[in-house]
């Protein structure tokens, strides 16, 4: 939505709806281009401004480390995080961000989201193995760049930013019930027990083990930097509960290989034969998108994190994604994103009496972007971004209703939800 030409005019409006907080990700190959070696100075120099207009305002800047976006030249060069390469790579380039942005930044996310890199973009790695293999390497190289972090920046702090949710059991039997622990276990605790304990889940590495597709090349020496890794908060990203089903191995293949088939990609990703299924849950309402709408959920999970593992809590995504109408009049109204936050800052409200320690609530998004799956048809941001599909139009800013009501919401600190 061209943010890297009218930052300045997208950071004011955040102001003027009365933001403190801007958590946003700089590119790997916008800084090197290569991957590696030499540093792209008008990169560097980019974020500069992006930060030092967040301070014009008093806008605390959470920068991510890396968003999804691994440089084009180094998956073509050795396979990307299939390598161990990749490790040292990641973090020559963490450590220009470090140097550049240590002084002016206070909180650092590492990756974006690795569990869902892992379990629904691991095909990519050509087997199973390889692709725990890749996770492997980037939970090692995180705890590194966590260790360089707290070198380099004394004061500064540092997380990881998994998306994470609390998953139920289908029904009430006991397979169900063991499906949704083993599967929190892969969704969930193999990216935040790893981070937080430096270990992997015993019964998931068993499972690996069984089958044959536990990383070879895991070290001593990767445990000890992983036990070493210390992160100083936990930032996730929630969107709703998940539910799972037991599935037997028989049945679990013959749903993979169906789903596949039909090329109904999320449910043969999220179909472990002998585990799990995942499947919609009657009970939760949805988005227009078939997303789920759970803000007990959110409570759920916030609890379930600071009870395992009593580290300060940021959400750094919640949102719904729909496609919103610009009216004739310029006006968008969208009652829906009002009710959505409504309902998950209540939730937010309610863990922190429950005891949670929550740092902040950052909603997904400011602005309307390009989604994963429905592009800039399915908008989540409270500014409506002048654009369609394939026409840039005038790509002008418009306040939605939602916008509006955020203001107000933001000046009583969420007192007034109204």
């Amino acid at each position: 939505v061209d943010h890297y030409h009218r930052f300045k005019e997208d950071i004011a409006l955040m102001a003027e709806m009365g933001f403190n907080e801007f958590r946003f990700s700089i590119g790997w190959p916008r800084i090197l281009p290569e991957g590696t070696g030499k540093v792209n100075e008008l990169g560097v120099k980019h974020y500069h401004e992006v930060i030092d207009e967040c301070h014009k305002y008093g806008i605390e800047p959470v920068v991510t480390l890396y968003h999804f976006d691994l440089p084009q030249c180094l998956q073509d060069k050795y396979g990307g995080w299939a390598s161990r390469q990749c490790i040292d790579d990641y973090l020559e380039y963490v450590r220009v961000c470090f140097k550049e942005y240590g002084p002016k930044v206070k909180y650092f996310l590492t990756i974006n989201e690795q569990n869902m890199m892992a379990l629904y973009m691991g095909s990519q790695y050509g087997s199973e193995k390889n692709q725990w293999q890749a996770n492997h390497h980037m939970l090692v190289a995180q705890a590194k760049a966590m260790i360089m972090c707290h070198e380099m920046c004394p004061g500064v702090k540092i997380a990881p930013a998994p998306n994470i949710t609390a998953i139920y059991p289908s029904t009430s039997s006991p397979e169900d019930n063991l499906a949704a622990m083993d599967f929190d276990q892969l969704r969930n605790r193999l990216f935040l027990d790893t981070a937080v304990f430096g270990e992997y889940p015993e019964a998931l590495i068993n499972w690996w083990k069984d089958r044959g597709v536990c990383p070879d090349d895991m070290t001593e020496e990767d445990f000890e930097t992983l036990r070493n890794g210390h992160p100083d908060f936990i930032a996730f990203n929630y969107y709703g509960a998940g539910t799972v089903k037991y599935v037997s191995l028989e049945e679990g293949e013959k749903l993979k290989n169906n789903a596949m088939e039909e090329k109904n990609f999320m449910v043969g990703l999220m179909t472990y034969p002998g585990m799990c299924m995942a499947v919609q849950n009657p009970l939760q309402m949805q988005t227009d998108y078939g997303m789920g709408i759970d803000p007990v959920g959110l409570r759920i999970t916030l609890r379930q994190l600071w009870e395992r593992y009593h580290l300060p809590l940021l959400i750094t995504e919640n949102g719904c994604g729909v496609p919103d109408k610009l009216e004739e009049d310029g006006t968008v109204h969208d009652p829906y994103r009002i009710d959505y936050l409504r309902l998950h800052i209540k939730a937010c409200q309610e863990a922190i009496t429950d005891g949670v320690d929550l740092m902040g609530y950052s909603p997904w998004s400011a602005f309307d972007l390009i989604s994963t799956h429905q592009g800039i048809t399915k908008r989540y941001g409270m500014i409506y971004v002048n654009r369609d599909e394939f026409d840039l139009k005038d790509m002008r800013r418009i306040r939605k209703d939602s916008f509006y009501w955020y203001q107000k919401c933001i000046k009583s600190n969420g007192q007034d939800l109204d």
